[in-house]
């Protein structure tokens, strides 16, 4: 990676934290910059690693508001920890089909709380490559075209989550 992009990635974490952050400034920021071993996502395949991005706060955030951490739960046709809707199973699919990759994702896939992180990570890949949090964040919600003031709530939601 870059040291330009390195610089803004971490500059990124750093506003994040800035603006969610009490007005007292006494919380402990969870997504602050660590040690650049941590930045690495070891559980995705090589294929799938974000530029060293560290998603793990915001995965585990989006699991606790999705799910509270159930792997089996279920809402609708959104499914798992993560909550994953086929209409994701079929994207992940898509890219990985323009990545001309032979793996796919199934449907039971989505109770897999490891195969459910890929299916994250890469959704963010294709439709995320700046690794911006916030878009991470409300696309997973209201997908990649989202809209501000329908994802407002979840955001909200998820970022008080990584406090």
């Amino acid at each position: 990676m870059s040291v330009l992009r390195k610089a803004s990635v971490i500059l990124m974490t750093l506003t994040l934290i800035g603006m969610t952050a009490p007005a007292g400034g006494n919380s402990k920021p969870t997504a602050a910059v660590t040690s650049k071993a941590s930045l690495k996502i070891e559980s995705a395949p090589k294929s799938m690693k974000t530029s060293g991005f560290n998603w793990d706060p915001i995965m585990d955030a989006i699991i606790q508001v999705e799910s509270g951490g159930d792997p089996n739960a279920k809402s609708g046709y959104s499914v798992g920890a993560m909550q994953i809707t086929p209409i994701l199973v079929k994207d992940c699919n898509i890219i990985l089909e323009k990545r001309k990759s032979k793996k796919r994702y199934t449907m039971a896939d989505r109770y897999s709380v490891e195969k459910s992180k890929e299916m994250f990570l890469l959704f963010q890949s294709f439709h995320n490559p700046e690794n911006n949090v916030e878009k991470a964040i409300r696309a997973w919600n209201g997908g990649p075209k989202y809209s501000v003031r329908a994802t407002n709530k979840y955001y909200k939601k998820v970022m008080a989550k990584m406090k």
